[in-house]
């Protein structure tokens, strides 16, 4: 298991100057929406000047194919790790983007995202007339088919997803609270002990570090814990 640490905060100086207080230590660093928009490569960039950070880029593209397919070969080349898409978008959708990626050396690791933690049942049914867990399995199953590297899911369909596709399809799980800190204004979270046994590969984990007075004792201490 990896721990991948949210790069969540307000502004740029405040996410590169977490970024070289962990310098050295075992994580990947996740940048998401807020600050790529703000910040674009300029942000990866920094970060691997910094020190040997492996670079998740989280977008969640959701679009036409062959737009998914464009915007994902740009940001595969920003030198990041690891990117995302929705598997909404659908199989096609997914297929379109793995072979376009396909020629690119050393490609990112691509996953898909399932069911956002934000979700409870009733809000997940209204929208997708269906229940998490099925459609999770269908999703993971398109995924899987399309040629994908892993899902993005709550750490209670980790296991359910590798069941259903293989032991190596590789889980990424947010909505991480370490150790039962607030759940914030996501739904499914967890703690890391539940990440274990529901088999999780990458646990991503933001707030309760970047909050703390000393955030890098705090992932000390998870890596301990994982």
């Amino acid at each position: 298991m990896k721990l991948c640490v949210a790069l969540d905060m307000a502004n740029f100086e405040d996410n590169i100057n977490l970024a070289k207080e962990l310098k050295g230590l075992d994580i990947w660093l996740k940048v998401g929406l807020r600050s790529y928009l703000r910040d674009g490569v300029k942000i990866i960039n920094e970060i691997k000047n910094i020190g040997d950070f492996k670079v998740f880029l989280d977008l969640k593209l959701y679009d036409i194919p062959n737009t998914m397919a464009d915007a994902a070969e740009v940001i595969a080349k920003s030198g990041v790790d690891m990117i995302n898409l929705h598997a909404s978008a659908g199989l096609r959708a997914m297929k379109m983007v793995m072979d376009r990626l396909s020629n690119i050396k050393n490609r990112p690791l691509v996953l898909a995202v399932s069911a956002l933690t934000s979700f409870n049942q009733n809000e997940f049914m209204e929208i997708y007339n269906d229940n998490i867990q099925n459609s999770v399995i269908k999703f993971s199953q398109a995924a899987y088919k399309a040629g994908l590297d892993g899902m993005v899911s709550s750490v209670f369909e980790s296991k359910i997803i590798k069941e259903n596709t293989s032991r190596d399809f590789i889980t990424l799980t947010p909505g991480i609270r370490p150790f039962g800190e607030s759940s914030n204004d996501q739904q499914r979270v967890a703690n890391i002990q539940t990440a274990k046994e529901m088999k999780s590969d990458f646990i991503v984990v933001g707030r309760p570090i970047y909050e703390a007075k000393n955030p890098r004792e705090v992932v000390e201490k998870i890596l301990k814990e994982i």
